[in-house]
């Protein structure tokens, strides 16, 4: 019985602990995760930047959570942007897609999933990624304006 109530004690410690979770500074690109993990438009290395652009905005603005691929390959999946009142969506994500981000936040982690609340966009150095120049061409009004 010790042992039993020893083990329920410190289970409920280790979730007390994960539901905290844990305040990270991260640097990554804004990405469209039904793309990312379904593998519909090609390998992870074609659905970010500029060439997946376009895409990125239409799921998010169809539903599609919204995540952040991280510079060490981490898919944090957003459930909440600073100065948005809706959670994973809304205007201000939308802003946001195939932008690279550092945000500061809270991470959880959950049955092998990330997952972030961010309190604060650091900075937003718009889209880094130029990938359009190795898929193709894209639709005029998907490339980023220089200016």
């Amino acid at each position: 019985m010790r042992l039993f109530l020893a083990l329920f004690l410190s289970s409920l410690a280790l979730q007390a602990v994960a539901a905290e979770g844990t305040r990270v500074q991260v640097k990554g690109e804004i990405i469209d995760t039904w793309c990312y993990y379904s593998g519909v438009m090609g390998g992870p290395d074609a659905v970010v930047g500029s060439a997946h652009h376009t895409c990125a905005l239409w799921c998010s603005a169809g539903g599609i959570p919204v995540g952040m691929l991280a510079e060490d390959g981490t898919v944090y999946m957003i459930l909440k942007m600073a100065g948005d009142d809706s959670a994973n969506g809304g205007d201000t994500i939308l802003k946001m897609a195939a932008h690279t981000v550092e945000v500061d936040g809270i991470h959880y982690k959950r049955d092998g999933l990330d997952y972030l609340v961010v309190s604060d966009v650091v900075s937003d150095l718009d889209i880094q990624n130029r990938t359009h120049e190795d898929y193709g061409n894209v639709p005029s009004f998907s490339i980023p304006d220089p200016n």
